[in-house]
């Protein structure tokens, strides 16, 4: 095990999340420390606000959080997107070369942390102080990987919009589908999250 701990001023990321929370957590702390070990592997300043950085969170919430106030990644920027496995994990993807790595917490991580707070009151608080300290190779298991998905396609054309032949509604980014010859919507398409009740 590796004894050198990091230093890293978690007064700002600390003020932006307990400005979304009223706490700070492990899982927000993991966050913050994915996405900025996201940004030394892959040589991108951080936080990265010009689209070159996206990232694939596979968990919402907390962890979530973290990765965008670390990284600058955002749903308003449409630099984040949601893949819901139920995993404290991400991929980060340089957009400018294509490079893309997967960073979870290690298997071991959570029994580690008590050896960086001994004097911790139980497990979370022993998580919360370590992982603010831990080395990243002990925190953090990191794998290059290959997108099975078009990231072009996720980014879509600024300014793209068409309007629904059935619905009217205008649909932007290239969300669009092509059915029996007419430019639909995903919900006219039959792809609808919800059901209309009409009254």
């Amino acid at each position: 095990m590796t004894t050198a701990t990091m230093t890293i001023d978690f007064g700002p990321y600390k003020a932006a999340l307990t400005s979304i929370h009223q706490h700070l957590c492990p899982k927000q702390v993991l966050g913050v420390r994915a996405g900025l070990h996201a940004g030394d592997l892959l040589g991108i300043t951080l936080p990265h606000l010009d689209k070159r950085l996206f990232a694939f969170v596979e968990t919402d919430g907390c962890f979530t959080d973290g990765i965008v106030v670390a990284t600058g990644c955002a749903a308003g920027h449409r630099t984040i997107r949601h893949m819901d496995y139920g995993k404290v994990a991400a991929t980060f993807v340089d957009t400018l070369n294509g490079r893309a790595i997967r960073i979870c917490p290690t298997i071991e991580s959570r029994q580690r942390a008590w050896a960086y707070a001994p004097g911790a009151l139980d497990a979370w608080h022993a998580q919360l102080d370590a992982y603010q300290t831990m080395p990243a190779e002990e925190l953090l298991d990191v794998v290059d990987v290959q997108l099975t998905v078009s990231l072009q396609a996720i980014l879509s054309e600024p300014g793209l919009r068409v309007q629904c032949a059935r619905c009217g509604e205008d649909v932007i980014n290239g969300r669009h589908v092509e059915q029996a010859g007419l430019t639909l919507c995903r919900p006219c398409a039959g792809e609808a999250y919800y059901a209309r009740i009409d009254t």
